[in-house]
């Protein structure tokens, strides 16, 4: 499994977690906003920002019987029609260059979803420097054979997904020229429940296609991506907003500025504590071993008086014997006067 490169960066378990600001619909439509956002995740250490391209017309029609209208209780957007939906979350094509550019020059990746083939054109003709395939898209094989055929790398979330459908979506990116693939394990509930969250699936879904597994988190805070960094996720998509209680559609289940500076810093942490395999003290480490325990005398002792509980004790710090002898010591005599305080070594010792 190899590092993979996405504009100026590389992502890989050589690298902290690359943590993806989605901007969503949560811009609300206003441009200026939208920018604010921008410099908001950068300004929190986010390393990249994603959007959504499509229009309302191309995602569904525009047609208000029950099956174009979202019917689910526990739904957040119950009773929206779908098209009414996607019309009041799209990001504006004319949009995309200016933001992307902003993103750029603050430092970070910008890319975004393409929702049909169009919208793959457009992004590709903006120089992207990869796609990210949305979880409901994963079983759109024409929309993901097209976007493999641009030879950029391919983030593609998994909600909702079997094994086989996974592997079908793998499949037809490898057959269309594209071999750069991360997943995300996603949860498609807005919000997700922590415990729905299964992120034990991430390193199996790594060994099972053989490449970089990350997450899409839609659940509130930040403890779920934590934990998926420990099981060697690489990337984590969070949705962001710059006030939750201004609104924005996605806003319930959105991280605001100060939880994204939060998720980077706390990520980059899990990630520096995983290291390798050890046991034994660390270069760190060493000179802590003094504060260890050892055998010292307890109290003023003649020369050629017995050992015992009375006189010896095993207390900090560790300049005497170790206290794995305290046992052997009992009855020994003190080789010479030894006063209280003294770190007790074999040459103290008379056999």
């Amino acid at each position: 499994m190899h590092d993979t490169r996405i504009g100026k960066r590389f992502i890989g378990p050589s690298e902290p977690p690359f943590i993806i600001a989605e901007l969503s619909g949560n811009h609300s439509q206003d441009f200026d906003l939208a920018k604010k956002m921008v410099e908001a995740a950068a300004k929190s250490g986010a390393h990249a920002i994603k959007l959504q391209t499509y229009t309302a017309d191309s995602m569904t029609l525009d047609i208000e019987n029950d099956e174009f209208v979202i019917q689910e209780e526990d739904n957040l957007w119950r009773g929206e029609s779908l098209h009414a939906l996607y019309k009041k979350a799209a990001t504006p094509y004319e949009w995309h260059e200016p933001l992307f550019k902003l993103a750029n020059s603050l430092g970070m990746v910008a890319f975004s979803s393409p929702f049909d083939a169009d919208a793959v054109d457009f992004l590709d003709n903006l120089n992207v420097p990869c796609f990210k395939i949305a979880s409901f898209e994963l079983t759109d094989i024409p929309l993901i054979a097209y976007a493999a055929s641009k030879g950029k790398p391919l983030i593609m979330s998994t909600g909702m997904a079997s094994l086989q459908e996974i592997e079908m979506a793998v499949a037809c990116a490898k057959h269309n020229g594209c071999d750069d693939i991360i997943l995300l394990k996603c949860t498609s509930t807005y919000p997700a429940d922590p415990g729905n969250s299964n992120l034990m699936t991430i390193p199996n879904m790594r060994d099972a296609f053989g490449c970089q597994v990350g997450l899409s988190d839609h659940t509130g805070g930040i403890g779920v991506a934590v934990a998926s960094t420990a099981l060697g996720a690489t990337v984590i998509e969070k949705h962001f907003v710059l006030d939750r209680n201004a609104g924005g559609v996605d806003a319930a289940f959105s991280l605001e500025p100060a939880e994204l500076s939060q998720l980077v810093t706390e990520t980059e942490r899990a990630w520096l504590a995983l290291g390798h395999v050890r046991y034994g003290a660390t270069g760190a480490e060493e000179k802590s071993k003094q504060y260890r325990r050892s055998v010292y005398v307890s109290r003023d002792m003649d020369a050629g008086e017995s050992f015992s509980e009375k006189n010896l004790k095993v207390v900090r710090p560790a300049f005497g014997l170790a206290p794995c002898h305290f046992a052997s010591l009992m009855g020994k005599k003190a080789a010479t006067a030894l006063k209280k305080g003294t770190a007790l070594k074999w040459e103290q010792v008379v056999s």
